[in-house]
């Protein structure tokens, strides 16, 4: 019965051979009346010959500063007994029919735990790259490749190991520095400007993918400013199509001059290997991060205190704002240096310091890599007209968290049900007592309100500016609007205010 088994596939690819025979055979005869041509000698090859010697220059320049990290964690794991038993798991014939294993453990079985066993002590090990970025031993990496670590150890080019000591982490951005105590000299790699690269530029990717120390892999620059990525709370990607696998985490990304232009952090994948798009931290932001890390060993962030949303061609056109970019300012803290330098609910702010604020990410990245204290200008676009503000950076607080910014009245049209805010209600959304508006109880995920993004428990403050307090008054304003080109309604949302635009069709 065995033995018959292990024919199949012995018969498939017999199958498979006469399949390609009986489809190359007609090639082969509509071919055999073509002559072939003499291949023209390449006439200049410098263009090729000057690209592989870049390629071969970048790897001379950044190999000496490539290290690759291992890491060690002692973890307790409780023992495990197995509860079928053991002869029928081992039975040889079992093992036979598949081919020598055992198929439990082939097919990833897991067994259940007895219980009231002793703990046993288990190291975790890990693997991960870095980038050396001075001659007393500093060298910049990932968070992620280093967080609870109980030993870290660092090789380099010629093998010479050493212990390094974690100088600081920043999970926010996911960015760490370790130091190394060398008996020897070391190059540091030169950090370049991220801010340069284009998209289509040449890019290589430097590390120790899969414990292989010192290789490289070369791609182009595939995007810039990814965010929304979910990898950190602070993100501005470099996307490349440099192969980028496990092991090359923290590991430099580098540009066709031998400057370092990211630290290679994440890959997207079904497969846990490289599909062609990986991600790198920009280098300018690194470098931040590396700075404040070494002299300090923590990161403090600047703030500014408002909620913000991105901008779409409904809301830009709800507010006469015909441009394409800029943060939409829907609310602001109290007492925050924002509210301090007159930014209000309803500002499109579209520069930092001259340096224009694509979306909600690059304003937060902006603020947050301003030191507490510094003075900043905003540029903003406010009833029609672009103004300057000056605003004092205040210290982002500690504990803030990463965030976005009767009877029930039934509007069954729009698909949502509304109810005035009573004290109990808003003391049960945690609002202030002076808080006015209309909690919307229920909504239709596949109505016009569901469409918008609207939520039970959301409060509606304003119709098109205009203040509401009663079910009665949102239906008015919604009636004078015109729900097919969209009327913007002002929401508390989790206590934050936002702006929706609510229209009658898709």
């Amino acid at each position: 019965m065995i033995h018959s088994n292990r024919r199949i596939p012995m018969l498939a690819a017999a199958a498979a051979t006469v399949g390609l025979a009986l489809l190359v055979a007609p090639l082969a005869t509509t071919w055999a009346d073509v002559q072939p041509r003499a291949v023209a000698p390449l006439q200049d090859s410098r263009l090729a010959d000057e690209l592989s010697l870049a390629f071969e220059r970048v790897a001379q320049s950044i190999k000496p500063s490539l290290v690759s990290i291992t890491t060690a964690r002692r973890v307790e794991t409780r023992g495990f007994q197995r509860i079928m038993p053991q002869p029928f798991l081992d039975d040889q014939r079992l093992r036979e029919f598949f081919g020598g294993e055992n198929p439990f453990e082939r097919f990833g079985f897991r067994f259940f735990e007895a219980p009231q066993q002793p703990t046993q002590p288990f190291v975790q090990q890990g693997q991960g790259s870095g980038v050396i970025v001075s001659r007393d031993g500093y060298i910049l990496t990932n968070n992620h490749v280093v967080a609870g670590a109980d030993e870290v150890t660092v090789t380099l080019q010629n093998e010479r190991r050493y212990a390094a000591r974690v100088i600081g982490t920043d999970p926010k951005t996911d960015l760490a520095v370790i130091q190394i105590n060398a008996d020897e000299s070391l190059t540091p790699a030169v950090l370049g400007d991220s801010d340069a690269l284009r998209v289509g530029q040449w890019v290589v990717a430097a590390g120790s993918p899969f414990g292989l120390n010192s290789s490289i892999t070369a791609g182009i620059v595939s995007a810039v400013g990814r965010s929304r990525m979910g990898i950190a709370d602070y993100e501005d990607f470099i996307q490349t199509d440099a192969a980028i696998n496990p092991g090359n985490s923290g590991g430099p990304l580098v540009n066709l001059k031998g400057e370092v232009v990211g630290i290679s952090t994440a890959i997207v994948s079904r497969t846990g290997v490289n599909l062609g798009v990986g991600f790198a931290i920009p280098v300018n932001m690194a470098r931040q991060i590396m700075d404040e890390l070494i002299r300090d060993g923590k990161v403090v962030r600047g703030w500014l205190g408002v909620a913000i949303q991105n901008l779409d061609e409904d809301l830009a056109a709800s507010f006469n704002y015909d441009g394409a970019d800029g943060a939409l300012v829907g609310d602001v803290n109290r007492g925050s240096p924002a509210e301090k330098a007159g930014v209000q609910p309803g500002d499109i702010i579209t520069a930092i310091n001259g340096r224009p604020v694509a979306s909600v990410e690059r304003l937060r990245n902006e603020v947050a890599l301003l030191k507490p204290g510094a003075n900043a200008e905003l540029t903003i676009f406010r009833d029609g007209r672009t103004r300057t503000l000056k605003v004092e950076i205040g210290e982002q607080p500690a504990d803030l968290a990463a965030r976005p910014a009767g009877q029930p009245s039934t509007s069954d049209d729009l698909g949502m049900a509304l109810e005035p805010l009573s004290r109990d209600l808003a003391r049960q959304l945690n609002l202030d007592r002076s808080t006015r508006g209309v909690v919307i109880t229920q909504v239709d995920p596949l109505s016009p309100a569901g469409r918008a993004g609207l939520r039970a428990r959301d409060v509606i403050v304003e119709v098109n500016g205009e203040p509401v307090e009663s079910p009665e008054q949102v239906r008015r304003q919604l009636e004078r609007g015109d729900l097919e080109k969209g009327v913007r309604l002002t929401v508390l949302s989790d206590g934050l205010r936002r702006f929706v635009i609510l229209k009658s069709q898709p």
